[in-house]
Formats: structure tokens, C-alpha cells, sequence
């Protein structure tokens, strides 16, 4: 049971951006919405934030904005149980209704604890192998790149790859399969097996380009969900919250997606044949990008070529076009592709003042 409340409970008038920062905060994936009797009005999920952030809800809105679209929905109300009720029934209703936290209420409504299915299994090892990419020439990152892959590169002492490595065993996952290709020796140097960074490391060189989604059919086909990440991402993302969403979902392939803003540097009209409707002058524009990691289950192997050039974005279109599940998860936590110089110069002044990394 949990009952240390703090960063768990938000009234009904907190922004959707203020309960995001809270669930980075307690880790727990929930929180729990409450009168000033610390009566229970709803909860608030992990997945709720992601959802609204698809449906382009302005995070500046209050939670209660969520609540009244879950209020719509087939199940209005938080499954709850009485406080002091045993670990085996609550692990029941979560099972029976497909969840991972159950508000604990007294009598009158008032939220007493909370109960978490991974502290009533006592596991927080996430059921799932990794893969970091790291074959990519680095073109756009040279001179940085004429000695060293780009996963290499130093950041805050270490390289970039390694801060990866470290968040992956943080959250449970003990195998990862490293992808290679340009220079591979030098990552395997600085590694090798893996075990004195707390992990087993698998290499797989690709000895011709074979793509991001190629790659993968050097790996031998997994039995549990697989974490697929680019090797020059840098990123608080909470891969813990992503398996659930995942398998909340029942997805075949979850793609991780970023919001990404520009200014377009021109008036836009807006026209019906030759009658113009309406005119913005230099509109702020928002897009849903690829955030380069993904998480894919076993029975998308099948749609990997082996020895075959094959990207990702190849085969997120033949599992929608075989009708296959595949949903995005957006990223509201910290995230940085560093692809150009001017993206580690902005990484490592983010770790120099660490502000950056909190969001």
C-alpha cells in the first residue's frame, strides 16, 4: 500500500501542466483529484496526459477539463476499494478491470492510500528488452563525428550512449541489444559485456547499411515487448509509463511522438477556390514528430526483412496497411535529438544547468 499522499493529490482547478510535472514527480503514473475534503472527484492518468496532448488540449487548461471528458465516457467513475482491503483482492480488480492503481477510500469518500500493482507483485522490473540503435554515420554531426560515433560523444563526462544505458537498467531492463556500424570498436571497447554498468550488452554489426528498422532482424525474435531506441536520443521519457500505455492499449507497435512548433515566416491565407476566408499573419504551427523510440511486440517480427535496407517509418506503414495496432505515445518529458551540432551544444548546456532535464 502507499500512503505517503504527497504529489498524489490536485485539485479539480490544477493546470493539466502542473499534474504532469506531479506524476514525473511520485512515479506512480496516477493522480488522484480531490474536494477540500480530500474526497475523491477522479483520477488522472499518465495516459489521460498523453491523450489530451493528441487531442490538443491547451495544458494550460485545469484537470477538471479532463474529468469531464472521462465523465463522457463508458466507465465515468475510478474503480476504488475500501482502505485495509487485502493485496490479493485488489490485485483482482485490477486485473479484472486492465489497471495498475486503485484509490483507497474510508467510508465518506476521503483518499486514505492508494494501492499500486507493482508494489503488490514487488516487481518494478518492466517485462521487456531494449535495442539502441547506434549504426548511423553521423554525417550531419561532423568534424564532431570523424573519430567517434555520434552515441559516443561525450555529455556531462560520459557518452551519450551510456546515459541511455544507465535510465534503461534505472527502470528494471537488464538486456540490451546494441545495433553497430560505423565504428563499432569504439563502442565495444567502452562497454564490452555491459557488466560494469549493471547490464548484459549484445552486439549485432551490421556489415552492410540495412536502415533503423533493418537492424532489427539481426536480433533474434523476443518473447516479451521490445523498447527500440535511436542512439542519439536524449531523453527523461519515463519507459515504465510508455510499456503501460502500450499495453493499455493492446498496441502492436507504439511510436513515441514529440510536439514540435515553427513560425511560419509569411501571412497564410486560408482560401475557397478564388474567395479568400481568412488571413494569419505568421502563424504559429504545431506538429506531432517522430520521437525515435518505439516499442514493438514479437509478432511484428514478421514484418522485418532480413538483410534488407528498412526503415522504421517502412514498417510502421506495412503494420497499418496489414491492419495491424500501432498508436503514438506522446513525449511530455524532456527530449532531444541530437542530430546537428547545434543539438549537443543546446544537450550539454541543458545537463551544465540541469533546468532542462526537468521537463
Amino acid at each position: 500500500m502507499f500512503n505517503d499522499l504527497t504529489n498524489i493529490l490536485v485539485n479539480p482547478n490544477n493546470s493539466i501542466r502542473q499534474t504532469a510535472i506531479l506524476i514525473n514527480l511520485n512515479r506512480k503514473g496516477i493522480v488522484l483529484v480531490v474536494n477540500n475534503k480530500k474526497q475523491l472527484l477522479g483520477t488522472i492518468t499518465d495516459g489521460d496526459i498523453r491523450r489530451s496532448i493528441i487531442e490538443s488540449i491547451d495544458l494550460d487548461s485545469p484537470v477538471s477539463v479532463i474529468l469531464r471528458r472521462k465523465a463522457e465516457l463508458s466507465f465515468p467513475s475510478p474503480v476504488t476499494a475500501v482502505f485495509g482491503t487485502e493485496g490479493e483482492a485488489l490485485l483482482k480488480i485490477m486485473r479484472d478491470h486492465t489497471i495498475h492503481q486503485i484509490p483507497l477510500l474510508d467510508s465518506e469518500g476521503q483518499v486514505l492510500g492508494l494501492a499500486i500493482m507493482d508494489d503488490l507483485l514487488l516487481s518494478e522490473a518492466p517485462q521487456m528488452q531494449a535495442v539502441i540503435m547506434a549504426g548511423g554515420l553521423g554525417t550531419r554531426l561532423r568534424p564532431l563525428t570523424e573519430e567517434l560515433p555520434k552515441p559516443m560523444l561525450p555529455l556531462d563526462g560520459k557518452p551519450l550512449m551510456e546515459h541511455m544505458i544507465e535510465k534503461l537498467r534505472q527502470v528494471g531492463i537488464r538486456r540490451v541489444n546494441i545495433t553497430t556500424r560505423y565504428k563499432s570498436e569504439r563502442i565495444e571497447e567502452y562497454f564490452g559485456d555491459g557488466k560494469t554498468f549493471g547490464i548484459e550488452l549484445c552486439y549485432f554489426n551490421e556489415d552492410q547499411p540495412l536502415g533503423t528498422g533493418g537492424s532489427l532482424g539481426l536480433i533474434k525474435v523476443p518473447t516479451e515487448p521490445m523498447l527500440v531506441i535511436n542512439g542519439d536520443i536524449f531523453t527523461q521519457v519515463d519507459f515504465k509509463a510508455m510499456l503501460a500505455f502500450h499495453q493499455e492499449n493492446r498496441a502492436d507497435m507504439t511510436v513515441s511522438v514529440h510536439q514540435y512548433g515553427m513560425q511560419v515566416p509569411y501571412g497564410v491565407v486560408e482560401c475557397e477556390g478564388t474567395h479568400i476566408l481568412s488571413i494569419s499573419e505568421k502563424p504559429q504551427i504545431h506538429f506531432l514528430v517522430n520521437a525515435g523510440i518505439y516499442i514493438i511486440e514479437p509478432i511484428v517480427y514478421q514484418y522485418i526483412p532480413n538483410d534488407d535496407h528498412f526503415n522504421m517509418t517502412d514498417l510502421i506503414r506495412w503494420l497499418l496497411n496489414a491492419g495491424r495496432n500501432v498508436i503514438s505515445f506522446p513525449i511530455f518529458e524532456y527530449w532531444l535529438d541530437i542530430g546537428q551540432p547545434a543539438d549537443y551544444e543546446q544537450a550539454q548546456n541543458d545537463m551544465q544547468h540541469r533546468g532542462g532535464l526537468k521537463s
